[in-house]
């Protein structure tokens, strides 16, 4: 494919407008224009707030041997674009239809997305570090860019020819998991804990959606920088957005307010210490019936 037409579809299916851009790590990222941004060497893969194209970091000497022997392995990416010096590379699989990475009601499709990930770096044995922030800029001449085919995938046609290589179910339970959070992973992991969290706080601040407002940035930003490398403060901002918009415009427990979540509580606690009771109750007969049996036995 001649060097014009992998600009073209490079530039169709690279979907950033204002990316993080640089050519050296070490000096740091930072957002350019687009024009500008495509004559560095690294570039952001994907917009802030969706996922059009997965990204594999493969550390290895044969990396490209490794993305494109696909045969009873995994699906062919897109594109391979490799260090001449070393070898490594990044394999880039174009999807046909966005992620949504930032809205509440969105958000089994992206856990989809970031098993399909790890389904396609194991296949591939890449680094489980790697954010999928940045990625190597394939039009950049310090990179040898093997223009693959033009073919969108989608979620589920990637998981059925990656078959066993998929991660099991509750993979993202794991403690291997929950202590190397990577790419994907750490956008899922942080709205859903902060999620879970954030229904809890409510009770603090009922009529005071500001100050609710305050409280889940605050924590979304706490568990963002628990990570290695953490998400872009724009993609942390917007998941704490999207909790605070979906608590405070389709939450039963917000409309019905202060109230009714107290006469719920107390309810909710009564019946638990009934059924406790009950419980306990129970189990003293229990231990009264066979120390009864015990004496009669040893009389």
């Amino acid at each position: 494919m001649s060097t014009q037409m992998s600009a073209v579809q490079w530039d169709e299916l690279w979907l950033p407008l204002r990316p993080y851009a640089t050519n050296h790590f070490q000096e740091g990222i930072r957002r350019e224009r687009r024009p500008v941004a495509m004559t560095r060497r690294y570039v952001e893969a994907n917009p802030s707030a969706l996922s059009n194209l997965l990204v594999v970091d493969v550390d290895h000497s044969d990396a490209v041997l490794r993305a494109v022997s696909s045969v009873d392995s995994h699906p062919l990416p897109n594109a391979v674009v490799e260090n001449p010096v070393n070898g490594h590379a990044h394999a880039v699989w174009a999807l046909s239809e966005a992620v949504t990475r930032t809205e509440y009601a969105r958000r089994k499709p992206l856990a989809y997305a970031a098993a399909v990930t790890e389904g396609l770096r194991r296949a591939l044995d890449g680094d489980a570090a790697y954010s999928g922030l940045m990625t190597k800029n394939p039009l950049h001449m310090d990179w040898s860019t093997e223009w693959l085919h033009g073919g969108l995938h989608t979620l589920g046609g990637l998981e059925e020819m990656l078959g066993d290589r998929m991660p099991p179910a509750r993979w993202r339970e794991t403690k291997r998991y929950r202590t190397n959070i990577s790419g994907l992973g750490r956008n899922c992991s942080v709205f859903e804990t902060a999620r879970t969290w954030a229904y809890r706080e409510v009770r603090h601040h009922f009529g005071s959606p500001d100050t609710l407002h305050a409280a889940i940035h605050a924590e979304v930003q706490s568990r963002n920088t628990e990570f290695a490398e953490p998400l872009p403060a724009g993609e942390a901002r917007a998941i704490a957005n999207s909790i605070h918009r979906w608590i405070t415009t389709r939450s039963r427990m917000w409309k019905d307010g202060a109230a009714v979540y107290e006469a719920t509580f107390i309810a909710i606690q009564s019946a638990r210490g009934k059924k406790s009771g009950k419980a306990r109750a129970a189990r003293g007969k229990e231990r009264t019936a066979a120390m009864l049996e015990y004496m009669r036995g040893t009389s």
